[in-house]
């Protein structure tokens, strides 16, 4: 098959879920690195426009196609190669998931997106704890929501629906590590708690760990 290539930032959550969902699947692919900050953002260069024209990460080459948007990113790996499903098989259940997905993925991670932050930093002048208080915030609204639509669910397993990690695993874990970044109170979710550290057990979801990438910073 050709090559993957997955323009990633080592700490992009959206990036992280990719990766975690290229890993459970088993595909082989390549990293080309998009640093957000340095000399303003490689993303809002003419180059990287040209494989997306949003300015944003990730972006999946596969062959000559460059695939946007991470929740397509991952239907689409699901669709392509069958494999290691990260959908389950009833109609019902892939709603449940996908719908576990989108709190992340509609309504948690655009309200703490770098862009975001960057916009109430350099036009309305916002402070750093204050954009930190925000940040805060929305998490913890949507943690509460997610918390709730996993406790006590009989399709709730070792996972966030059943005992095989999904694709709601690939969005839930890069945000709670964007969580514990930015000091949210996890004490509260203790079934979110429960499942991020069933899902860091596995190689897959280590492999694809902030601190595992190619570009991240020396610790």
């Amino acid at each position: 098959m050709d090559r993957l290539c997955l323009y990633s930032y080592w700490r992009s959550s959206a990036a992280y879920r990719v990766r975690i969902g290229l890993n459970l699947k088993g595909l082989p692919y390549d990293i080309m690195p998009v640093h957000l900050l340095r000399d303003g953002g490689e993303q809002r260069t003419a180059e990287f426009r040209e494989a997306n024209p949003q300015g944003l990460v990730p972006v999946l080459q596969h062959g000559q196609r460059m695939l946007r948007q991470s929740m397509s990113i991952l239907e689409y790996v699901d669709e392509m190669w069958p494999e290691r499903p990260l959908l389950p098989t009833t109609a019902r259940d892939r709603q449940r998931v996908r719908a576990l997905s989108q709190v992340v993925a509609c309504d948690i991670h655009p309200l703490n997106n770098l862009r975001v932050m960057q916009y109430l930093e350099q036009e309305w002048g916002v402070p750093h704890a204050e954009r930190e208080t925000w940040t805060r915030h929305w998490m913890a609204e949507g943690f509460a929501a997610f918390e709730a639509l996993l406790h006590d669910h009989p399709s709730t397993g070792a996972y966030c629906d059943g005992d095989v990690p999904t694709m709601a695993d690939c969005c839930l874990v890069p945000q709670v590590y964007n969580a514990r970044r930015f000091g949210v109170d996890l004490a509260p979710y203790p079934t979110i708690v429960r499942i991020e550290q069933e899902c860091l057990a596995l190689p897959e979801f280590q492999a694809a760990r902030p601190e595992n990438q190619p570009d991240a910073p020396a610790s």
